[in-house]
């Protein structure tokens, strides 16, 4: 590139790209970020002279340095950075949609991210149901390749809508969400059974809030036997739902009124180390 830039900057700009992902998952993230941020500025200047060839590999690199600067705890650069991404691919689609709505679901659900992040709830929800609309109409027509991000567009749905007050609304969009990935588990359990433990555990808690503790049970019980089964191959990467889980689970029984089986499982609970693990939601 530094020889015939008109010819190599690109391959340049997607090596760069790619680079910064490895980095990241090796947990070097300061040095992924100096990676994607060299990819967006030479993207830049590839889409500023050819914005038809260009533009869709900016807002790419765009949603990936969002990605970056929000682990590094860089809000605000990490909200500007994904705004952009949403504004290119909104313009590409809007010319291309078969091409590029995918793009833009993707980038409006990590907007919503960047936006909760920063207290921006409202925004938030508004983004991620955008989201949420598009990827049920791509699956609509392509169920295999849309169904994964209508699931978790979905479940993101139900949690904003949950930390609005609006109960009934995120009961039904994770009820939606455990039908899509418990089909998808079906078919690929290794792919999707994580995903469906995490909506099984997120439903329980939406039964709660509504005052259905029989139900809410049933579903805790249903995510924490998930969790175990995962953590028991891979403990590494799934101990943190089990802990989690489980300790919902203490919980749900507690509330049911089966004090001995809460207690039991309680002491499992307090039995792990917290330190290994990292609670989500």
């Amino acid at each position: 590139a530094a020889a015939r830039p008109d010819a190599f900057r690109p391959g340049l700009a997607s090596s760069l790209n790619n680079l910064s992902g490895r980095l990241s998952e090796l947990g070097r993230r300061e040095d992924a970020l100096a990676a994607i941020e060299e990819a967006v500025t030479v993207r830049r200047d590839l889409a500023a002279a050819r914005p038809d060839a260009f533009r869709p590999g900016l807002a790419s690199s765009l949603n990936n340095l969002s990605v970056f600067l929000s682990e590094l705890g860089r809000r605000e650069q990490a909200l500007a950075a994904i705004q952009e991404a949403v504004a290119i691919s909104r313009g590409l689609a809007a010319a291309r949609p078969d091409a590029f709505r995918p793009g833009l679901a993707m980038s409006l659900n990590n907007l919503s991210s960047c936006l909760s992040e920063l207290g921006r709830r409202e925004q938030a929800l508004a983004a991620i149901d955008e989201a949420a609309t598009i990827y049920r109409e791509l699956a609509a027509a392509r169920p295999d390749a849309f169904r994964p991000g209508l699931a978790s567009s979905l479940n993101n749905l139900s949690v904003f809508l949950s930390d609005l007050g609006q109960r009934e609304d995120a009961l039904a969009a994770i009820e939606e969400a455990v039908t899509v990935r418990r089909e998808l588990a079906e078919t690929w359990p290794d792919a999707f059974r994580p995903g469906l433990a995490m909506s099984l555990n997120n439903l329980s808690g939406r039964l709660s809030e509504l005052g259905r503790p029989e139900d809410a049970l049933v579903a805790i019980e249903h995510a924490a036997c998930l969790y175990r089964e995962l953590a028991a191959v891979q403990p590494d990467a799934f101990r943190p739902g089990l802990f989690v889980s489980l300790n919902n689970l203490a919980a749900a029984l507690a509330a049911a009124g089966r004090s001995v089986e809460a207690m039991t499982t309680r002491t499992e609970v307090e039995a792990m180390n917290p330190a290994s693990t990292t609670p989500f939601r």
